[in-house]
């Protein structure tokens, strides 16, 4: 299918003034001198609702090689809860600045370019990427990006962030906007998409092939939603973990082989000590585990992958299932960081136990390709409004949350716009 066509903002009329209301659309290319922001400041870290509140601030300067881009609409991601909290470090010890501006997605319109900035021009539809560098090392000139020792993720290691009327971005990082989906499903998919392809494709020699096993853990959820449709799209079979049974039939309706419901087993949280009565009773719940595995692959055929990101809670489980000579990836920790397991069942198995931090560029853009060509569905769960931003993060913290991608409304109006000009006439009559 061919990618979708560019388009160009057609003139308008608004007036020049240097603070807008949110919504309210400035003169294309005008930049005013102060914007609305969701901001955290040190003082009053803690969860969402409380750590983020909305200031007047100064609308960022960029630089030579850097992009402002009015953001539309923005994701929802669980680095905006650690923003809040300060944890697993505070942002303030990273980037040094007074307040911090979480949201690591958007979609948006370039608003401004650096002098250098040859690629993109005022006026083109985005979508970001988060993944920063500086760009004049070994890993970012032959090597992978991701290892260069100035990469950090943007919203999250820099407080510029999309929760804000603009965002600030390295020109890198911006990708074409599919514009066959709304404002708020191309914001909700790009940092989960590029994390779950990087994952499975991003790690020689255990890259995802043709008729290959993975195990997804949280597989109703962002990360595992693009998982398993990317491990369906590859020709691969999915087995997905769920924790409610009325997510199943979401899981299934991606493209998975089988779905297991963790609540049925009671193998969860660190590893027993090895020898244990506790280990024993572990240990043939984890069998139990194994098995209902094989249900679906068939009869001794354990997992290629292990699609990790729970961390502390699975981890243990994950070693044990994954294959001979296989891989436990593994990108976050959000049941905790204190991840324990038998080095037996690693060593003598060989398993691979590999981290994975985003994407770059390349792989970025790839994943986004898919997107374009509507080869995935962005299973955008539930959007808010701008005023609800801190409520949508409490709601995905205390795992409330619709399985899918969440997203926010920043300067587009209201859902269901797909283009600017619908943006400023919605904005108009609201």
């Amino acid at each position: 299918m061919a990618l979708d066509a560019p388009t160009s903002i057609a003139p308008y009329d608004a007036p020049v003034k240097d603070l807008y209301e949110i919504g309210e659309m400035p003169p294309l290319g005008h930049v005013p001198k102060q914007m609305y922001a969701w901001a955290i400041r040190r003082d009053r870290q803690g969860e969402p609702d409380q750590a983020m509140q909305v200031e007047v601030v100064d609308t960022w300067e960029i630089d030579s090689n850097e992009v402002l881009v009015l953001v539309m609409a923005a994701g929802v991601n669980y680095n905006g809860i650690w923003a809040g909290l300060g944890v697993p470090i505070s942002m303030f010890d990273v980037h040094k600045q007074p307040y911090h501006i979480a949201g690591s997605d958007a979609s948006g319109i370039v608003w401004k370019v650096g002098d250098k900035v040859r690629n993109w021009k005022v006026g083109d539809e985005v979508v970001i990427h988060c993944n920063q560098d500086d760009g004049n090392d070994e890993e970012c000139n032959g090597g992978d990006p991701m290892y260069s020792p100035s990469q950090r993720i943007w919203g999250y290691e820099t407080p510029d962030g999309s929760f804000a009327q603009f965002t600030r971005a390295q020109a890198q990082q911006l990708m074409p906007r599919p514009k066959h989906l709304t404002w708020e499903e191309a914001a909700c998919y790009t940092l989960t998409l590029a994390t779950a392809y990087r994952m499975l494709f991003g790690h020689e020699p255990h890259e995802l092939k043709p008729g290959m096993n993975v195990l997804v853990w949280g597989a109703s959820g962002g990360l595992g939603s693009y998982a398993i449709q990317l491990i369906n799209a590859a020709g691969a079979n999915a087995i997905g973990v769920i924790s409610d049974e009325d997510k199943r039939e979401f899981v299934m309706g991606l493209g998975a082989k089988g779905v297991l419901n963790r609540k049925d087993f009671n193998c969860w949280g660190q590893l027993p000590k090895v020898g244990s009565e506790e280990y024993k009773t572990w240990f043939n719940e984890v069998r139990k585990f194994g098995k209902a595995i094989w249900d679906i692959t068939g009869k001794g055929q354990n997992v290629d992958i292990v699609f990790e990101h729970p961390g502390e809670s699975t981890f243990p489980v994950s070693v044990f299932v994954c294959k001979k000579g296989g891989m436990v990836v593994i990108c976050a920790g959000t049941t905790g960081f204190n991840c324990t397991f038998d080095v037996r069942y690693m060593w003598m198995h060989q398993k691979r136990l590999q981290g994975s931090h985003f994407a770059h560029l390349k792989q970025a853009a790839s994943a986004n390709r898919l997107m374009l060509e509507r080869r995935l569905d962005p299973c955008m769960s539930e959007v808010f409004p701008w005023a609800e931003i801190p409520q949508a993060h409490v709601k995905m913290m205390r795992n409330e949350h619709k399985p899918g991608n969440m997203a926010v409304l920043v300067q587009a109006p209201t859902t269901g716009l797909r283009t600017f000009e619908d943006a400023l006439e919605a904005g108009r009559k609201a």
